[in-house]
């Protein structure tokens, strides 16, 4: 029984408890004593109460003028390398705001090469300087915000032919970002340096003799590559180059030195796609390479460090391509396993998109003719409106290309062209055989002739934009353009290219680029050149499509090209912005 001191006739009222002072729990022992659960601090020290209250009153000291106002740098950071050599300490925020916008109007003038006095003030305030800001948004929106496709002149655009280089049918060209430099690699083995502005041959990276192991040791690593080579990528600063291929090494050039650094293992086979993530480099943001292989995964290397980062897995086929813009982000294609996925890198998870659809070939009823008689009497029995259709299932996903952030096109062995938006798992908008039928003569009684898809070997885009363009063996580039909506696209005209195109890069060269590159300089038209200069200024900028055209695809031998005419080097194509004095075609 309960002890009759305890008890009462009364209820007990709980007493709440102030909210800086909470009162400990308590329980009773079987004695009648009573116990605290819950201890309750007691009163610091005197020393460390002042020594609190110092802190406090130097934390919010009338100097300090609150914590906007305090210096949260490093003690051993040099306080000028946050703002302009020409601060000064009583400068009020409205009179910062005036001296930046003054900063910046002068990089505006600087960039456009205007002198002082040679603008309006009007003008600069309502067009040039608009432009600029809305361009720096857009930019880093990572949305497509380049229409371009529409102003340039395709049909009149001057070409550059670098060839001569390699012995083999040439894999893979690039051409640094301020338009110095162009690299070709070959299945020679060899990578070869030009002068972009020039054509000229300027240096060969040879192939080298695998290292041989003579029993003292490890082999020495060889300062190069020791097989084909059929991938290439330039580091967005353009000072390294890097190479892969059959040899499973990732190697690393210096391209000012025209060197060696190193080589990257970890592959085990063939390094088939090489992409880095195009950002300035920065302490915050390192160089990021891709490295694709057959071994169906992706590696992530630092150049800054010089280091491994880490391995993505998902694919089940080998990954025959790879690109990246600006975000932490990849997409990369499995070939076989008919999947494009789209790498968060941060988040270490993988978006799975899947193709294999079907495209069609509709043909007109050809007249009976020799061959087959059976096919001939099917023939004679269809009325003269009917068509023949032919339908093509994808069994291989070979290249893709961003768009922006969240759009992308992928190209297969069916012929088709795909669009692709992170939003939905199945193409936007498909072409069906973008480069046409491929009609082969073979010496059999049965089938004289065998119809197929020419393949879509390569694409490639020009960043944020709604232009690209895709490559095959049917002789020429052809050159598309996306809808405003990003819902389809249509063709807009192509160039050129005897050979197997292997390769395409899109780069926006500097505006005095023309100027120093005799070949690049843009057709001169009657209407053109009798307007002032200030009117024949265009608003958009021209670019370079940098395409490797072999004799061979980069990664077989299926198709052979040969004969006069046919290309085995870089053809780089100048694309220009019409003037109001040129005409459509």
């Amino acid at each position: 029984m309960p002890d009759s001191f305890f008890a009462t006739n009364k209820p007990r009222k709980r007493k709440r408890s102030a909210p800086q002072e909470r009162a400990p729990s308590t329980s009773r022992k079987p004695n009648g004593t009573r116990v605290q659960k819950g201890k309750q601090k007691a009163a610091p020290p005197a020393k460390r109460r002042a020594a609190d209250e110092e802190l406090s009153d130097e934390a919010h000291s009338d100097d300090a003028g609150g914590i906007d106002e305090l210096d949260l740098r490093a003690p051993d950071v040099d306080p000028d390398a946050y703002e302009s050599g020409e601060e000064d300490e009583t400068e009020t925020p409205a009179q910062k705001r005036l001296r930046l916008a003054k900063l910046y109007l002068d990089g505006v003038k600087q960039d456009l090469g205007l002198a002082e006095g040679e603008f309006d003030a009007a003008e600069i305030d309502k067009e040039i300087i608009a432009t600029r800001l809305k361009q720096d948004v857009l930019e880093h929106s990572g949305k497509v915000h380049l229409f371009v496709a529409d102003s340039y002149d395709v049909a009149h655009a001057p070409t550059l032919r670098a060839k001569g280089g390699h012995r083999f049918s040439l894999t893979s060209a690039v051409a640094a970002t301020d338009a110095r430099w162009l690299f070709t690699a070959g299945k020679d083995g060899a990578i070869v340096k030009w002068d972009l502005r020039t054509g000229k041959k300027l240096h060969v990276f040879h192939k080298v003799r695998p290292a041989q192991d003579k029993g003292k040791g490890r082999a020495e690593d060889p300062q190069g590559h020791t097989d084909e080579i059929w991938a290439l990528a330039l580091s967005p600063d353009g000072k390294h180059l890097v190479s892969g291929g059959r040899d499973r090494r990732v190697g690393v050039w210096d391209v000012e030195k025209d060197e060696w650094v190193r080589g990257f293992g970890g592959h085990r086979d063939a390094i088939s796609a090489l992409a880095f993530r195009k950002v300035p480099p920065s302490a915050a943001t390192p160089p990021q390479l891709y490295s694709g292989s057959f071994d169906r995964t992706i590696k992530l290397f630092d150049l800054a460090a010089m280091g491994y980062v880490e391995t993505l897995f998902g694919h089940q086929a080998p990954v025959l391509s790879l690109d990246a813009l600006r975000a932490e982000t990849a997409v990369s294609t499995g070939g076989r396993d008919k999947t494009v996925r789209f790498w968060k890198v941060p988040e270490e998870s993988q978006l799975v998109f899947r193709g294999g659809g079907r495209s069609s070939w509709v043909d007109d009823l050809d007249l009976p003719g020799e061959g087959d008689e059976d096919e001939v009497e099917q023939r004679r029995k269809r009325k003269a409106g009917d068509k023949l259709e032919e339908r093509f299932v994808e069994g291989s996903i070979e290249c893709v290309a961003m768009l922006d952030e969240n759009t992308f096109v992928s190209g297969g062995d069916s012929g088709s062209l795909s669009l692709w938006a992170t939003q939905k798992k199945k193409p936007v908008f498909t072409q069906a055989l973008a480069h046409g039928m491929d009609e082969s003569q073979v010496e059999t009684e049965d089938v004289p002739t065998v119809r197929k898809p020419r393949w879509i070997t390569t694409v490639g885009a020009l960043p944020y934009s709604d232009l690209f363009a895709s490559g095959s063996w049917d002789g020429e580039i052809r050159l598309w353009k996306l809808d405003s909506k990003l819902k389809s696209f249509s063709l807009i005209g192509s160039v050129p290219a005897p050979g197997v195109v292997n390769s395409l890069q899109f780069i926006t060269p500097p505006t005095d680029f023309t100027q120093n590159a005799p070949w690049a300089a843009p057709p001169q038209t009657d209407g053109a050149s009798a307007q002032p200069a200030a009117a024949r200024r265009p608003k958009v900028s021209s670019v370079l499509m940098v395409a490797g055209v072999g004799k061979e695809p980069r990664l077989g031998r299926w198709v052979q090209k040969k004969g006069e005419g046919i290309m085995n080097g870089a053809l780089v194509v100048a694309l220009h912005p019409r003037t109001s004095g040129s005409k459509l075609e």
